[in-house]
């Protein structure tokens, strides 16, 4: 897939424009459509969604918000799966996407991020206002609508819209924040990490555990004898052939 002087043909240069685009979602051609590279969400409004009359009950719970660019939180109404057509005839793809339902005020009916781009293996070009994507034939292509994109940009200048989102981190996702805990009284490297979320308990419980049990611990080389060549062995790949050179010496300062 490339991009070239043929695919600016029609756009008004210069241009600071969008890409907005339309999709055949559902079996209804859909505009007002904004391919956001930054956006790792794809997200179809309450609105469309009440206009392509699709069943509320085809939504499924999803629980972690989104949150815009300015910082802002939304909660939405959940996940669908809705089929996509992009492209024409044998530069045509046919898609199973899932999109967040969010009920927000927007200039735009769908927000397409990087789930989607990736999933069709998409490159995109703001310069050209184009989306190119591999077929099983062809390369096919969306062109974007530069006067639609600009009606958008400018409702959405006036109403300060937030369309650029990120689905917020679960606690359950976040790195868990540790512990140092000495297993041998005395002995500074003879020590371990712990969660801090345990309840005070459940830490005593573990730390007693991993005590008694500190024998198990290797914490040198020579605490691991009598392991066989067969399980881990170090080999320099050198020629035999070669007379082994030693070089000498190197002292390095004490800092």
């Amino acid at each position: 897939m490339s991009f070239n002087e043929e695919d600016v043909r029609g756009v008004k240069q210069p241009h600071n424009d969008l890409l907005v685009i339309m999709l055949m979602i559902e079996g209804f051609n859909t505009k007002r459509i904004h391919v956001d590279n930054g956006s790792s969400a794809d997200i179809i409004y309450l609105p469309a969604f009440q206009q392509l009359k699709l069943d509320p009950g085809r939504l499924r719970p999803f629980d972690s918000p989104l949150i815009s660019f300015s910082g802002d939180k939304v909660y939405f109404k959940g996940l669908v799966t809705l089929t996509v057509i992009v492209g024409t005839y044998l530069g045509k793809l046919t898609r199973q996407m899932n999109f967040l339902v969010v009920d927000y005020p927007s200039s735009y009916n769908v927000i397409i991020g990087r789930p989607t781009l990736n999933r069709w293996k998409a490159a995109t070009s703001t310069y050209c206002l184009k989306v190119k994507f591999p077929t099983e034939d062809d390369v096919g292509e969306v062109k974007g609508d530069q006067v639609l994109a600009r009606e958008c940009y400018q409702t959405v200048l006036a109403a300060r819209e937030n369309h650029t989102w990120t689905i917020e981190e679960k606690e359950e996702d976040k790195v868990e924040a540790l512990e140092t805990v000495g297993l041998v009284k005395g002995e500074v490297t003879k020590t371990i990490k712990i969660g801090t979320t345990l309840s005070p308990e459940m830490r005593t419980k573990l730390v007693q555990f991993l005590r008694k049990n500190v024998d198990v611990f290797a914490w040198s080389h020579e605490d691991m004898p009598g392991i066989s060549p067969k399980v881990v062995q170090h080999k320099l790949n050198v020629d035999p052939e070669k007379k082994p050179v030693q070089q000498r010496r190197i002292f390095f300062p004490p800092e």
